[in-house]
């Protein structure tokens, strides 16, 4: 019996955590449960309204299993009333804001759980996760390092933490956590992808050769294969392998999540731009909340010199992920072209707090500042953009983005 995505089952039962749920198909953060429920009912007998404490408590938990979580932020609130110092209601409070998604709120209750319960793995997991589904890898890295430590033997949280390293492009960090998780992972496209791609970048031939062999052996003419074998060849530049591949899958599921996509990432490629914009739109429909399509929309625009649906598509990319670098930095390239120098260098600089170690970040504002006559500033910019990339081993083309790795397909 063939198992779910790797997208559909992140999390790990660890020692100290319940059973997970998953809500809205979203991955469901643990439940911090077991040693740290009956540390806090010891805590509460210490309570003039011991009864009451672990009543509360209970029916707290039972309304998180449920999905009510107003009922379940009200009953945790009150536990903390009468005990301050219950890490487990804040850890369960954690999990209803992440399940609002509200992350800001979540990363607060849960550092509060982590400070009264360092031990507590699932909790750490929990900070990697809120993160994680923020998109901040480099954020959420720490965490679940801790959590691989403790627990080496764990797949969900080193498969998380070998994506992280993948995404923040730490080649041999990716290849090296991910490599261990052959016996329970290799029939898996997403994952021998993944693996396949962080090898090759790592300069690690054998392993990059054994995942691509086993890629390939497990050709089930399925649209998820024909997705992932295009997207493993539009890596390597194939483009036009790629797109039969991706053309195969989008022909046996024309609503597969991102095929479009990548379908508009090789068309793009191949300079064919109104095929792209076609395609991105296509994937857009589909999944109306990837900023991806967006940011990539706005090269399409960019490169046909269409200025006003490039800025458009950059800033409704920039509304789904504040965070995005690529929509700033196009942005920036944008008011660089029409002269516009403070406000590409406004661009730039928002760019840079997100990503200060991104070399093409300083390229771009010492060229700025070039033009804006800042010569002393614009050396030391190139500079550093050397510096950078002396120390990452010298130039490498980007990776392609891959959403498929994180959005469970609908």
């Amino acid at each position: 019996m063939s198992r779910a995505p790797i997208t559909s089952r992140l999390i790990l039962l660890l020692s100290v955590a319940v059973p997970c749920l998953r809500a809205g198909g979203l991955i469901a953060p643990a439940r911090i449960g077991g040693q740290a429920n009956a540390a806090s009912a010891a805590a509460a007998a210490n309570q003039p309204d011991t009864v009451d404490v672990a009543r509360v408590f209970q029916r707290g938990q039972e309304a998180l299993n449920r999905q009510q979580l107003d009922e379940a932020e009200r009953d945790f609130r009150m536990v903390l009333e009468l005990d301050p110092r219950s890490g487990s209601a804040y850890a369960n409070l954690g999990v209803v804001y992440m399940r609002r998604q509200d992350w800001a709120k979540a990363l607060q209750n849960l550092y509060r759980a982590e400070k009264l319960m360092p031990q507590a793995a699932g909790v750490r997991l929990n900070i990697g996760l809120a993160y994680y589904r923020q998109n901040e890898f480099v954020k959420a890295i720490a965490p679940f390092e801790s959590v691989v430590r403790e627990e080496p033997s764990a797949v969900q949280p080193r498969y998380l933490l070998g994506l992280c390293y993948f995404f923040a492009e730490r080649w041999v960090d990716a290849a090296q956590t991910l490599a261990p998780l052959w016996a329970q992972e290799s029939d898996e496209l997403p994952y021998l992808y993944v693996l396949s791609n962080a090898a090759h970048r790592a300069g690690q031939k054998e392993l990059d050769d054994r995942a691509t062999e086993k890629l390939i052996k497990l050709a089930d003419g399925s649209p998820e294969y024909h997705l992932f074998v295009g997207k493993y060849h539009l890596n390597l530049g194939q483009n036009d392998l790629a797109l039969a591949d991706f053309q195969a899958a989008a022909a046996a599921n024309p609503r597969l999540p991102f095929v479009h996509f990548n379908l508009g990432m090789t068309y793009l490629n191949k300079e064919e731009y109104e095929q792209a914009r076609k395609e991105f739109l296509e994937d857009a429909a589909i999944e109306p909340d990837l900023a991806l399509d967006y940011d990539e929309l706005g090269n399409v625009y960019w490169l046909i010199q269409d200025d006003a649906n490039a800025e458009n598509s950059y800033r409704q990319a920039l509304r789904l992920d504040p965070r995005l670098v690529s929509s700033r930095l196009g942005l920036a390239k944008i008011y660089q072209r029409q002269k516009k120098y403070e406000e590409a260098l406004a661009e730039v600089d928002a760019a840079r707090k997100v990503d200060p170690a991104r070399p093409d970040i300083h390229y771009l504002r010492g060229r700025l500042l070039l033009q804006m006559g800042r010569q002393q500033e614009a050396k030391q910019e190139l500079a550093a953009a050397e510096r950078i990339e002396a120390s990452a081993g010298g130039k490498q083309a980007a990776p392609v983005p891959s959403p498929e790795l994180l959005q469970e397909p609908r």
